[in-house]
């Protein structure tokens, strides 16, 4: 049965009306939208730092999954949100890139990136902008100081994966393989970025070949999230001398990360992408600056 933009609107509003702690007098309304994130810490740290901050702060979760909703609803959620009062909204997978036609106005990074994590409403406008690059930039220095980024392999070069290819240069990557199940996506990414990094960005269907020339390793796939148990390559090929990231923080380690620390490798869990990617959008809903410590601590609490 084909769903209406009516059905869409019944769905959003019911499901927040029975989200009875995150609906009513609040002054700032904002959610998550993507599929599979029951699991997500992200509303009691947006809602804790607001508390602190003495808002009255309500974040829902909006579930395709769990709303039963298809991808071609997402226009309707995002009127609905508007139309219901949202200050904004959180995007994960799979739509930080579905939403950038969708949007009236792109910050200059997420223009570049080709991704929005993060909308803000403001009358009629969608505004798109993307914190998740400095967020794993920001992780980055911040807990892997000294990691070699001369050659890194990055799987994944979906929208997660396309704002951690640009923080990746930003810390000063000499060369980046994409590796991607859909060529075309890790294709597009490379020449998008060549305009900006020539030669430096290069995709890879060969992930043994990516890695063994390799230094680092970043996983921006959603393979390792709870929905997608697993690693998105054999395990065995990496090597002690590398260093291994992952951008997805529930579970906090995933057996990627898990069996890299079990060789001895160095690693950078999702956790300080995810706080510090949030800390940027409360500001965004906000207007206010939140406290990044705190932040953490939010994130901590709320497992």
């Amino acid at each position: 049965m084909r769903t209406t933009h009516a059905d869409v609107a019944d769905v959003v509003e019911a499901h927040l009306a029975r989200d009875a702690g995150r609906a009513g007098d609040a002054d700032v309304r904002v959610g998550l939208l993507g599929r599979g994130i029951q699991q997500s810490r992200t509303p009691g740290m947006h809602e804790r730092e607001g508390r602190r901050l003495g808002l009255r702060y309500a974040y829902s979760l909006l579930d395709f999954d769990e709303l039963g909703l298809p991808d071609a609803a997402l226009d309707d959620v995002l009127d609905a949100c508007a139309r219901i009062g949202f200050s904004g909204l959180n995007v994960t997978h799979p739509y930080k890139q579905a939403v950038v036609e969708r949007m009236t106005d792109l910050s200059a990074e997420a223009r570049s990136i080709g991704a929005v994590n993060t909308v803000v409403f403001s009358g009629p406008a969608r505004l798109g902008h993307n914190t998740d690059s400095w967020g794993f930039a920001e992780s980055f220095r911040t807990q892997m100081a000294g990691a070699a980024v001369g050659s890194v392999a990055l799987f994944g070069a979906g929208g997660g994966g396309a704002a951690v290819a640009h923080a990746l240069m930003a810390l000063g990557a000499e060369r980046l393989a994409l590796v991607d199940d859909d060529m075309d996506r890790a294709t597009g990414l490379a020449a998008r970025m060549s305009h900006d990094f020539p030669a430096r960005v290069v995709a890879n269907p060969d992930a043994r070949a990516a890695l063994e020339t390799s230094s680092g390793v970043v996983n921006a796939t959603p393979v390792g999230m709870a929905k997608y148990p697993g690693t998105p390559f054999p395990p065995a090929l990496l090597a002690p001398r590398q260093w291994v990231a992952d951008i997805i923080y529930f579970p906090q380690e995933t057996e990627l990360l898990r069996h890299a620390r079990s060789l001895g490798c160095r690693v950078l869990p999702g956790i300080g992408m995810a706080v510090n990617q949030a800390v940027r959008a409360f500001e965004l809903f906000t207007g206010l600056e939140p406290d990044r410590a705190a932040m953490a601590a939010h994130f901590e609490a709320a497992a």
